[in-house]
């Protein structure tokens, strides 16, 4: 019987565990490693951001619905990878320490043959000093929890402004290489949204804040879509949002420090600016988890197997190259570590070999440019096709047999722009393929065809549904392996 030790349980890492749970039931042993002991459909936090949602909403525990597979959950953080195992002969083994209450603190290793890292983000708040909710002066919604602080300081500025008193919001990103736009993107509008259902819109300024060249870039490098019968850009696109809603934005930003109230950004042209604020909602740049890797002697092989920024190499072409020499060819498709046949890595766990939009450096030397997005189906799509492959290994193949190259696979976001089953809208994007393909697709990078873009009432059904098909299938409810991920 061979284990399978997965590490995380975000989008990816639940993704590989139910499909692996349900094929290798009572052959093989899976075990997932995950701090968290529930978890949590982050695209609906938006909502719990603003009031519409509470925390059970978006997140139930993990430890009943493994039972249902026979996974064995473990709650706890891990330490360490050594992938050769150790000089006393002991096969490949993780080192892990417990978060849960009962065992918190202690610490146990665990061996595999197989070992899937999805670890997801670290939120590197201290990226930039005064960012984040716990040692800062700004919210955030990348998880239920500070999406419930966020909404709570919100609900007390709306209060402020039924009394006459004026607020300025400000969402957007925390530093110059953040990538995850899109969150903050709908969180600005379900803000808005808010103030309009309050009767207080006219009080409030909204400010969006980005390290985007232009609105529309989302880490992508912009997008061409179709809408309405006719190809617009996505700067179009994002521009008349904002117009149609009275949004301020300031783009090609990097916030440098945030001080009680008061914003402080660099832009590309190098010059500084000032930002006062009542309520901030910004994204962190995402890294690594803080995981360390060892060879059999105990030497440090963390470089071998991680990129500089913490996140996990796997089989992407990561020779330096000048951004215009880059190919969709150099993106990874079976997300196996090339030193380690047995360890594979996905979601925002896994290293880019570069970055989608053009890397930007301010006139003071100062990278200002959005990072790859890898969340929400892509990372759904990498979790599958892993779990496949290892599968198949485990039945004999000799090397992975499927494969999910961001470069070859396509995308939807649906972002609401207000919550009412009525009065609700949202804005739905797809882009065919994520990372753009020039040799294919030479006009655009993208097929018009699978590219596209909407503003609506249906839209935001859309979402809604999704909330709810998305969390069925992951609570493993009847039928759950036939809907799409």
């Amino acid at each position: 019987m061979a284990r399978i030790v997965i590490l995380g349980a975000g989008i990816s890492g639940h993704s590989v565990a139910r499909y692996l749970g349900k094929w290798v039931k009572g052959k093989h042993q899976v075990v997932v490693v995950s701090p968290n002991a529930k978890w949590n459909w982050i695209p609906s936090n938006i909502w719990v951001g603003i009031g519409e949602m509470t925390e059970r909403q978006v997140t139930f525990e993990l430890a009943p619905v493994y039972k249902k597979l026979g996974v064995d959950f473990r709650q706890a953080r891990a330490l360490s990878i050594h992938p050769e195992g150790g000089e006393g002969g002991e096969r490949p083994y993780v080192t892990i320490e417990y978060t849960d209450s009962a065992r918190l603190g202690q610490t146990e290793t665990v061996d595999y043959d197989f070992l899937v890292n999805a670890t997801g983000p670290r939120l590197n708040f201290g990226a930039t000093p005064g960012l984040g909710p716990e040692d800062g002066y700004t919210m955030s919604v990348c998880t239920a929890s500070h999406a419930l602080e966020a909404n709570a300081q919100l609900q007390a500025a709306i209060a402020a402004m039924k009394q006459g008193e004026r607020r300025t919001f400000v969402v957007g990103t925390g530093h110059g290489m953040c990538t995850c736009q899109g969150a903050a993107f709908e969180y600005i509008y379900n803000i808005d949204q808010c103030l309009r259902d309050a009767g207080v819109r006219a009080l409030g300024r909204l400010v969006w804040i980005s390290n985007e060249y232009e609105l529309g870039d989302f880490g992508m490098g912009g997008v061409h879509i179709t809408r309405g019968g006719y190809v617009t850009n996505g700067k179009t696109f994002a521009e008349s949002l904002m117009a149609e809603r009275g949004v301020e934005w300031i783009t090609r930003a990097h916030v440098y420090k945030v001080e009680p109230k008061v914003i402080y950004y660099e832009l590309l042209d190098g010059s500084y600016g000032e930002l006062p604020f009542d309520f901030a909602m910004l994204i962190p740049p995402f890294a690594g988890a803080l995981l360390k890797a060892f060879d059999k002697a105990g030497e440090d092989i963390t470089s071998t197997l991680f990129a500089p920024n913490g996140f996990m190499k796997v089989d992407a072409d990561y020779t330096p190259k000048a951004f215009e020499d880059w190919h969709t060819e150099d993106w990874p498709k079976t997300y196996q570590n090339p030193t380690y046949p047995n360890l594979f890595s996905v979601g925002i766990a896994f290293a880019p070999p570069h970055p989608i939009s053009k890397p930007m450096k301010s006139a003071n030397g100062t990278p200002i440019s959005p990072t790859p997005p890898r969340t929400g189906m892509p990372s759904a799509t990498m979790g599958k096709a892993v779990a496949t492959s290892i599968r198949d290994m485990l039945n004999g193949a000799e090397k992975p047999t499927h494969t999910a190259s961001m470069a070859e696979m396509g995308a939807a976001c649906v972002a609401s722009t207000g919550s009412g089953l009525l009065t609700g809208s949202a804005a739905t994007m797809t882009v065919f393929p994520v990372v753009p393909d020039y040799e294919r697709y030479p006009q655009y990078g993208r097929d018009m065809n699978l590219t596209f873009g909407e503003v609506g009432l249906a839209g935001h059904w859309m979402k809604y549904l999704l909330h709810h098909v998305f969390i069925y299938q992951a609570k493993l409810r009847p039928g759950w392996s036939v809907l799409p991920d």
